[in-house]
């Protein structure tokens, strides 16, 4: 009988001792989240401060669940980021499984936000609930990255709890590596959320 494991349950650990998934050592294995970077408008930026206000003002005043984080933060950026738009495709809630190789198991869940280009995965983006640890998230993406179809490909994800942006890119050859960007957030003084939009545009530019 084939085991099912809930893709949310499954932790770091589980995904090196199943996949053989190592975290790559080399500073250049992720240069995508910060080597030439597209800039971003003087419009762009001052519709990210908006987003910034929008949140830090919901957020004095009610605890922000997953679905305002992707209303308020999510949906502009992707908005900003060109991804409602051809090439682009966005499909919502799709459901993904993972079928481990010699053994009767899979890895089942569901990702929150997946943008396709010809059906092909381009970047996976897991909404957390606001004031979850992103380390709660990363291995959730991790396994949805895992079941990319084209594993000539690097697949790349965004874990985001509303306040907070981490950058995962995943390689398939071979053995499985992965590597983070650093932690960017909207409480410091200055909007990284102007990186953010950056490393988005970049990624898609890429991907294309």
């Amino acid at each position: 009988m084939v085991q099912v494991i809930q893709a949310q349950t499954v932790n770091i650990i589980d995904l090196k001792e199943k996949f053989g998934l190592q975290l790559a050592e080399s500073d250049d294995f992720f240069t995508e989240w910060f080597d030439n970077l597209p800039e971003i408008t003087e419009s762009e930026k001052q519709a990210l401060d908006r987003v910034k206000a929008n949140y830090l003002s919901l957020v004095e005043r009610r605890p922000i669940l997953e679905e305002l984080v992707k209303l308020v933060v999510l949906a502009p950026l992707l908005d900003l980021a060109g991804f409602y738009r051809l090439p682009f495709d966005i499909e919502t809630e799709e459901s993904i499984q993972i079928a481990l190789e010699d053994e009767e198991e899979i890895i089942r869940g569901r990702i929150d936000v997946l943008v396709l280009k010809q059906q092909l995965w381009l970047l996976t983006i897991e909404s957390k609930r606001a004031g979850f640890s992103l380390i709660m998230g990363i291995p959730q993406v991790l396994a949805y990255m895992l079941a990319n179809p084209n594993p000539e490909k690097p697949a790349f994800g965004l874990v985001m709890n509303g306040s907070n942006f981490i950058f995962i890119k995943l390689t398939k050859q071979d053995v499985p590596k992965y590597a983070f960007s650093d932690e960017l957030t909207l409480l410091k003084r200055e909007n990284e959320l102007y990186k953010v939009l950056s490393i988005l545009k970049n990624l898609g530019q890429i991907l294309i």
